[in-house]
């Protein structure tokens, strides 16, 4: 009997550690289920059958859109800080309550996050397990994340857009303030269950959304346990259906994610096709990436000036002697650009700002203009050193601009289309102050950067 009975217990645990190692482990991306494209809609156009009865302060808000998805999101991919245990710590605690949640949910990270962390998360992690080169890594992100979180400063926000940098639409971005500055940082690490509640109840369509909402206001906004992870799961048709079991998680009819679109520069790198940079030049691959921030040529370890020709709109302005170049979106405009005398633009202007980096004129003045111009930067073949380096949002290209070579640069269109608005970087951002207000960029300003700080002054 004692016998029979240590039998059982032993198999017992042996299924126990089967199940734990099947929980602890890193599996591939690619077995997930399609990433799920949300709708980005104007506040206008979803509260138009109450527009009678909005106030003025409600009418603020037509610059930031609503994120619309079409059934319960459920591949996230977390972003942290690296060599960072405070980023590491809030990574795992967000994902433990992700799960805890919403179960019928997938965490995914970075391949070396994953092998750092999947012994210490009691559930699988997804990445990218087989050696891929980056476009392909790109490709599967880009088929299979329907948000990413990021936990640090404004370097991992950039870490995270960068790896949807060749794809035409970016997941929506849910950024934690954890980093030196946090500029671009929206919302507060100990907030981040009302964050992610947020961005994951906006949801169904417009008009299911709406009756869904309505129906579950009696509840008064407090949590309800799903019932199961098939409730969860929209149906085929993507309905309201996906969202019952989960409604009493909402927020209110009218607290819906809401959604900057950070604008991006088109980037194309050619190179001459001979050494002399005086002939024809080539697309180098991948012929156009994205960036956030901003691109910079700059003449890196050489001592001398680089010779930098620039045209605007195709004809010819000036060639510039200077350290470097900077082109930057109006988000980038609060970084190196600022830092070399740029103007600080609004991340709602569509524009790009043109920068040099301490150019031999004193009358070289930064330009802004529309973002839609396109804009040359050629390396000159008066250049003494042969070659400058290529930074596109933070990170040091492996093959640097040589005599002969272009950068071509525009802005991303950002466009609106019949189902919502397409294009950028969609940011989810933090409620204002007392009223609402939109006041995340005029607080940055004054809290971070210290605009017009009086000096000998406190305060």
């Amino acid at each position: 009997m004692n016998v029979s009975r240590s039998r059982h217990t032993l198999i017992r645990l042996c299924r126990t550690l089967s199940t734990s190692a099947r929980r602890r482990e890193i599996q591939d991306l690619n077995v997930l289920p399609e990433r799920k494209v949300p709708k980005y809609l104007g506040e206008g156009y979803l509260l138009q059958a109450r527009r009678e009865s909005l106030t003025s302060a409600e009418t603020r808000h037509n610059d930031l859109l609503s994120l619309q998805w079409p059934s319960p999101p459920r591949n996230f991919l977390l972003v942290q800080k690296r060599n960072a245990p405070v980023t590491i710590a809030a990574l795992k605690d967000f994902a433990q309550h992700i799960r805890d949640t919403f179960p019928d949910t997938n965490i995914l990270l970075e391949p070396d996050t994953a092998d750092e962390l999947h012994q210490s998360i009691p559930f699988p992690v997804y990445t990218t397990v087989a050696p891929q080169d980056d476009a392909s890594k790109q490709a599967a992100l880009t088929q299979k994340v329907d948000l990413a979180a990021t936990f640090g400063g404004d370097g991992t926000i950039l870490r995270a857009s960068s790896l949807f940098s060749s794809a035409l639409s970016v997941p929506p971005i849910l950024s934690f303030s954890m980093g030196t500055l946090g500029f671009l940082g929206e919302w507060k690490l100990a907030e981040y269950k009302r964050a992610f509640r947020e961005v994951y109840m906006s949801g169904a369509g417009a008009g299911d959304r709406s009756q869904i909402l309505e129906s579950s206001s009696c509840l008064d906004g407090k949590d309800v346990q799903p019932e199961s992870a098939e409730n969860v799961v929209s149906t085929a048709g993507g309905g309201p259906a996906g969202w019952s079991s989960i409604r009493g998680k909402s927020l209110g009819k009218t607290r819906g994610a809401r959604i900057l679109l950070r604008h991006r520069l088109k980037v194309t790198v050619k190179v001459s096709e001979d050494e002399s940079g005086l002939g024809a030049t080539r697309a180098t691959a991948p012929p156009t990436i994205h960036a956030m921030n901003e691109i910079i040529i700059h003449r890196g370890a050489t001592p001398h000036l680089a010779h930098i020709a620039i045209f605007i709109g195709g004809r010819f302005l000036t060639e510039a002697v200077a350290d470097g170049m900077i082109i930057s979106t109006p988000t980038g405009s609060t970084a190196y650009s600022l830092s070399s005398g740029g103007s600080i633009i609004h991340p709602l202007v569509d524009s790009l700002c043109l920068t040099p980096i301490c150019p031999r004129s004193l009358s070289f003045r930064p330009l802004i203009l529309p973002a839609s111009t396109p804009v040359t930067l050629r390396l000159s073949e008066k250049n003494r050193g042969r070659e400058v380096d290529v930074s596109i949002d933070g990170a040091r290209q492996h093959e640097g601009l040589k005599v002969g070579g272009e950068i071509r640069v525009v802005g991303e269109e950002i466009q609106r289309e019949q189902d919502g608005w397409r294009g950028g970087v969609p940011c989810v951002m933090r409620g204002g102050g007392e009223r609402g207000e939109d006041d995340g960029w005029v607080g940055g300003l004054n809290g971070l950067l210290k605009f017009n700080y009086p000096f000998g002054e406190e305060g």
